[in-house]
């Protein structure tokens, strides 16, 4: 049996869910010979210790103990503004780190983090879960097979039921940073193009304190691929039906859609159509709850060395870029052209 040790720093909602699904990997990961164990940390000790026990995880004082413990990989579920020390303090360990997304606050904060992982050969693997959910692996493979022929049109969309917290939205980076770069990070992975043009707008009409901290509540971006496959990619704090993520590609052979199923938040207003006929979801969690539990499983594969990194800081950081190209886009009222990395980026 292969004995894997996870450390977790920061246990709020997201932390949580992490944890619990580490606890749940031993399900499929016994039968193939792997035992994983955690431990975490959180600078809120009671709390933390109150999940640890739930979960008869190891409770550590600090990051530095947590390290110092012999984990075999760490696992960051903090802030965004916390993630770039806390990688490089598992790049210094010499263990293989998971973050959440985003590497850092924005692409110029990121960029001396990517140099840092580079130059004292660290392993990081980023949390973009869309690339583990079965529906997008589907299109991915369809598209690659030639099934679609060629693209001519991506339509992709985000939308939450409820907007987060105010005060989460003040320091989020804005609508397209927090929420729409997995649509961007997922767009580059499926086609293996990169984006080099974003025209956006915004609007708000919902709280009116989104628009006092610098944020929408809903966005629409186009977007130019460098082969000139136009998409959109769409987002909205406010979507009554529940939490929305689609993905239309249509092709000169064929068409898909990614996340059309029986809990999809929408309804037809044709006669005699009742499809969907199953509760939609209501958040991100439940929506992608299969993607977060596979996404985990692969960074402990990463860590016994049975994989390649199935999400880079590179990659990451290209969606980024797209993000920040959208962001001014939406300042600005103009298109912007999106910075692609330099050579050895």
């Amino acid at each position: 049996m292969k004995n894997v040790a996870l450390g977790l720093v920061g246990v709020g909602r997201i932390g949580v869910m992490h944890a619990n699904n580490i606890s749940a990997l031993n399900e499929v990961l016994n039968p193939r010979g792997v035992n994983v164990s955690l431990r975490l940390t959180d600078v809120a000790a009671h709390h933390a210790r109150t999940v640890a026990a739930g979960l008869g995880a190891g409770f550590l004082p600090s990051v530095e103990a947590l390290i110092g413990s012999g984990i075999n990989g760490l696992v960051i579920a903090t802030g965004t503004g916390t993630h770039p020390e806390l990688i490089k303090a598992g790049v210094d360990a010499g263990i293989p780190v998971f973050c959440e997304k985003p590497v850092a606050m924005n692409v110029a904060d990121s960029e001396p983090v990517l140099d840092y992982i580079r130059a004292n050969g660290g392993t990081v693997q980023i949390g973009h879960q869309r690339r583990f959910d079965a529906g997008y692996l589907a299109a991915k493979r369809a598209y690659e097979a030639g099934d679609l022929g060629w693209i001519h049109s991506l339509r992709a969309l985000t939308c939450d039921m409820t907007p987060p917290p105010v005060e989460f939205l003040a320091s989020s980076g804005g609508l397209f940073r927090d929420c729409s770069v997995h649509d961007f990070d997922i767009l580059r992975w499926l086609t293996g193009r990169e984006i080099v043009e974003v025209y956006a707008r915004g609007s708000n009409n919902g709280d009116p304190a989104i628009g006092a901290v610098g944020d929408v509540d809903t966005a629409l971006a186009l977007v130019t691929f460098d082969d000139g496959t136009l998409g959109t990619v769409s987002a909205s704090r406010y979507n009554g039906a529940g939490h929305d993520v689609r993905l239309e590609i249509q092709g000169s052979a064929g068409s898909l859609m990614v996340g059309l199923d029986g809990k999809s938040a929408l309804a037809s207003a044709e006669a005699g159509v009742t499809f969907p006929e199953g509760v939609s979801h209501l958040t991100f969690a439940e929506r992608f709850d299969q993607a977060y539990r596979s996404e985990l499983a692969a960074f402990v594969e990463l860590i016994l060395g049975e994989r390649e990194n199935p999400c880079t800081p590179e990659d990451a950081v290209a969606a980024s870029r797209v993000a920040d190209a959208a962001q001014e886009s939406l300042e600005t009222g103009v298109p912007v052209r999106v910075v692609l990395a330099a050579a050895g980026r």
